[in-house]
């Protein structure tokens, strides 16, 4: 698995159909317990445990509150644990433009192998030629294979009814050799939007990737889908590596167990997010907890962040029960916000 390998900007589209296989969740960081730093240790511990699991990689997540020193440093020590055995994506979500390509810059010299593009807060386009050119420029930045997002809460509803234009992604496929693969999460209710991506990019040589899991028996069947995320898919344990390398490899009966086995914890986790729909927000702290059911360090993360109550917390941990998959059973809100690693 050559994780970490150096790729020309003409080559990324070539490497990554050939090493995007796989289901890529996420990692948060890790912070000291006074947040005053990262916790190396906590951050070491979700690369081990994130491979234990099966996955592909993981994107390292930037929403969290750490400064551009911290990110640089969180990518570090992903790499460095990981010793070119796991892929890792940059999370491109970052104040300005310019912030995005210098950390992408960075993410490349350090050996993270892709980056998901995402916008800044400010970025308030009026036309597809205006997300067309953002992307352009980003693209054109930097050198490391770059996978476009497509997701309502970037506020593209006004340029494109179904929340992001095809035909910038149509386009961006045809003149950014270095996009490589699209998230696409708009286009519901329903299934078409996806399905016209999918129809849409087929030929260009971008993968499609449709992060919601309920969707995988679907996409894998028509479109041989090789790879899919990024999501918090470590909330079900091993379950989506092994679910997708089911049904990418002929074992549809074994796939489809998988499927229904999760789905106690699929609908709690789905009526959990309809509690704080249109936030335009995601809950990283409850993320960062459903991991931690599985293994995963925990902590504290820094504010901006939306609140972890008991409730919550209780209701996902009954999901895994109920689902009647491993969980950490004896384990306390108090223990989640100590870590596994306390520092």
């Amino acid at each position: 698995m050559p994780a970490g390998e150096t790729y020309n900007r003409s080559d990324a589209r070539a490497w990554a159909h050939e090493n995007y296989v796989g289901a890529c969740d996420v990692i948060l960081p890790s912070f000291k317990s006074d947040l005053s730093g990262l916790n190396e240790a906590g951050i070491r511990h979700d690369v081990r445990r994130n491979m234990e699991l099966g996955f592909w990689g993981a994107l390292l997540v930037s929403e969290c509150g750490t400064t551009p020193d911290e990110m640089r440093q969180f990518m570090e020590i992903a790499v460095d644990e990981a010793g070119g055995e796991h892929y890792f994506m940059l999370h491109g979500a970052f104040d300005t433009a310019n912030d995005i390509i210098k950390m992408t810059k960075d993410a490349e010299a350090i050996g993270v192998d892709g980056m998901l593009l995402g916008h800044p807060n400010s970025f308030y386009p009026q036309s597809p030629k205006d997300i067309l050119d953002y992307t352009h420029y980003i693209c054109s930045n930097v050198d490391i294979g770059v996978t476009l997002f497509a997701a309502h809460h970037f506020n593209f509803d006004r340029v494109d009814v179904s929340g992001y234009p095809t035909e910038v992604m149509v386009e961006a496929a045809k003149t950014e050799e270095n996009v490589v693969a699209v998230k696409y999460e708009v286009g519901r209710p329903g299934v078409v939007g996806t399905y016209e991506c999918f129809k849409a990019l087929a030929g260009t040589g971008v993968l499609v990737s449709d992060p919601f899991e309920p969707s995988c028996p679907l996409w894998t069947e028509l479109f041989d889908m090789p790879w899919m995320g990024t999501s918090n898919y470590e909330y079900w344990g091993d379950r989506i590596p092994k679910m997708l390398d089911a049904f990418n490899n002929g074992r549809r009966e074994e796939g489809m167990e998988i499927y229904w086995q999760i789905q106690p914890a699929r609908t709690t986790r789905l009526a959990t997010q309809a509690t704080f729909g249109g936030a335009n927000f995601i809950h990283r702290y409850l993320w960062k907890y459903q991991a931690w059911l599985n293994g995963f360090n925990g902590g504290p993360l820094r504010q901006p962040a939306m609140k972890l109550s008991d409730p919550l917390m209780a209701r996902v941990k009954d999901g895994l029960k109920k689902a009647g998959l491993p969980h950490d059973v004896e384990s306390t809100p108090a223990d989640y916000f100590a870590s596994r690693n306390p520092a």
